[in-house]
């Protein structure tokens, strides 16, 4: 590597500079990382989460302890392709060399995709715009792919798009969030949600100003419920209207469909 670093006791880089004039720094990246190791992306005891493994690549590059601020908390097991957070740090090593820098000491299973300087009033979570999710269902079973979708089969596309057109708009989402979660205000705006297929994968895409505790998947377990073709007379299936009357006018009880989190992915954040 072309960085100069100090050593460590063992011989290996400790910490990266560079020939730029100290001053502090607001650092933007954005991450790619596969959920399945992963207890989510928040910092806990005793847990792996994707936080601290970038706090630990970060401390491992520069010797400073920063405070990252990511834009979303994704749960365990969910994974990311634009994951975007954020940390002030004084140190000399130029923005868009964080990159490589921290992608040295991370594990394979977290990527930094990009790192860049931002004016120091921004934070990642509460300047987001928009949020772009994705969960993929799977028609086939996969022995590769099983930790990266949800093996589901008997989908009627055509009830799953007429269940997600109702979800545009601005809606009171309390019935598809964690209870424990919930908020005094619950309404988020979506202006994206659509299923489309693609071979053998059913791919849900949904973006919106938020997004709270639980609701993709929740919302995704309710679709396909309502969708579900069975010879099971006795299956207790979600109608769509139903599901019309729960968005209208929204419950204290949460609903009970929730699709497993290793089929969901945070696409994007939007400034």
């Amino acid at each position: 590597m072309d960085f100069h670093a100090d050593k460590r006791p063992d011989g290996k880089p400790a910490v990266f500079s560079n020939t730029v004039n100290m001053a502090e720094r607001n650092i933007r990246i954005i991450i790619e990382y596969n959920g399945t190791p992963f207890a989510g992306w928040q910092s806990q005891i005793n847990q792996r989460t994707v936080q601290d493994e970038l706090l630990d690549a970060i401390h491992r590059t520069t010797g400073v302890r920063v405070n990252l601020i990511g834009a979303g908390r994704t749960d365990a097991g969910v994974h990311a392709l634009g994951q975007v957070a954020n940390f002030r740090i004084d140190h000399r090593l130029q923005p868009e060399r964080y990159r490589e820098a921290l992608n040295f000491y991370l594990p394979d299973d977290i990527r930094i995709k990009e790192s860049a300087e931002v004016p120091l009033e921004f934070h990642a979570r509460r300047d987001a715009r928009f949020r772009r999710y994705r969960y993929l269902v799977g028609c086939e079973q996969s022995a590769i792919y099983r930790n990266l979708r949800w093996y589901q089969r008997g989908l009627d596309l055509s009830l799953l798009n007429s269940a997600a057109g109702l979800v545009v708009g601005r809606h009171d989402f309390s019935p598809f969030c964690v209870v424990a979660s919930r908020k005094e205000n619950n309404d988020c705006r979506i202006d994206h949600s659509c299923w489309r297929r693609i071979g053998s994968l059913l791919v849900y895409e949904i973006r919106g100003n938020r997004f709270l505790h639980g609701m993709v998947r929740s919302l995704v377990g309710s679709m396909t419920n309502l969708a579900k073709v069975s010879r099971d007379h006795n299956l207790q299936n979600l109608t769509l209207e139903q599901f019309k009357d729960i968005l209208d006018v929204p419950g204290k009880n949460r609903i009970p469909f929730t699709a497993p989190a290793h089929g969901l992915y945070l696409v994007a954040v939007g400034y």
